[in-house]
C-alpha cells in the first residue's frame, strides 16, 4: 500500500470553509487542534451557552440546510484568536472570536448575512473541550480521494473532495479500500490511528464548495450507486506526533 497524506484541513468554526495545513500535531484522544472549536447557533438552538457542551448539528448553521454558508471564505489564527471572514475575495467581518467584542462582531455579520434564513440571531459559540463535529467523540476524519474520483465517475461530473469536510485527504490507494480498515489501525509516522467507523454522509455533501449551490445530491447517488451513504471514515488518536502532507500512511494491525 502506498498511501500517503495528500492534505490536511481543519475546520474551525463549523458550517465554515476549510483551511489547509502545512502540519498538524495531533494529542491521543482528541481532533485536530482548533477542528470545529466553534459553532454558530440559531434562535431555535438548545445550546445553553451558560451550561455549554457538544449538541447535534441541527442546533447549528450548517450546510446541510444553510448552503449560503459556502460562499464564505474564513481564515482563523490560532495565535490571536481573529477570525477574518471574506466573500468574493473582499473581507467582509474580522473578530477575536475569543473575546466576546470580537464574537459580536462576528455575530452582527451573520446576523445580517442570514437574515431571513435562520430562526433568531446567530450567535458564535465555544465549549472548552468540546468539538461541535456530527459525533460527540473527538475523532479524525479521512477521506479516500480514490473512493471521490469513483463517486465522479458514478454522477458523471467533477466532485470537489472539500464537500466532505474531511481533516486527512489520503491518496495512493485502491477505491474504498477504507472501509475495510473500520477496527483496525494505522500508522502515519509516530501517530497511531484506530478507525473506528464509517461516515454517513449528509445534505451538507450537495452544495458544491466553489459555487454555493447545490447541484448533485451525493447521499442519494451513493444509495443509488453503491447501496450505502458512506464515504471517508473517523479515527480516534492512538498515539500523537506530528503529520504533515506527504507521510506514508500504513496498516499496523
Amino acid at each position: 500500500m502506498n498511501t500517503a497524506v495528500a492534505k490536511i484541513y481543519r475546520y474551525p468554526v463549523k458550517g465554515l470553509s476549510a483551511q489547509a495545513l502545512d502540519q498538524v500535531i495531533l494529542a491521543p484522544g482528541e481532533g485536530l487542534p482548533d477542528d470545529r472549536r466553534f459553532a454558530i447557533s440559531h434562535g431555535a438552538s438548545s445550546f445553553d451557552p451558560t451550561a455549554p457542551e457538544w449538541r447535534p448539528k441541527r442546533d447549528f448553521l450548517m450546510l446541510a440546510k444553510n448552503e449560503r454558508l459556502a460562499a464564505l471564505e474564513t481564515d482563523y489564527d490560532s495565535a490571536t484568536g481573529v477570525l477574518t471572514v471574506r466573500r468574493n475575495g473582499r473581507q467582509v467581518a474580522r473578530g477575536q472570536i475569543t473575546s466576546a467584542m470580537g464574537r459580536l462582531l462576528i455575530n452582527q455579520f451573520f446576523a445580517a448575512y442570514m437574515k431571513g434564513e435562520a430562526p433568531g440571531t446567530p450567535s458564535l459559540v465555544e465549549a472548552p473541550g468540546v468539538m461541535f463535529s456530527d459525533t460527540p467523540e473527538k475523532y479524525v476524519s479521512i477521506l479516500n480521494l480514490a473512493s471521490v474520483q469513483d463517486i465522479e465517475r458514478v454522477v458523471q461530473a467533477p466532485v470537489d473532495p472539500i464537500r466532505f469536510r474531511a481533516n486527512l485527504l489520503l491518496d495512493g490507494m485502491e477505491g474504498w479500500a477504507e472501509a475495510k480498515w473500520v477496527g483496525r489501525s494505522i500508522a502515519i509516522g509516530d501517530v497511531v490511528l484506530e478507525v473506528a467507523e464509517q461516515i454517513g454522509r449528509c445534505a451538507a455533501t450537495e452544495v458544491n464548495p466553489a459555487t454555493a449551490t447545490r447541484d448533485i445530491n451525493i447521499p442519494l447517488q451513493l444509495q443509488r450507486g453503491y447501496s450505502h451513504r458512506n464515504c471517508g471514515v473517523y479515527a480516534r488518536v492512538i498515539r500523537g506526533g506530528r503529520i504533515a502532507p506527504g507521510d506514508p500512511v500504513r496498516l499496523i494491525d
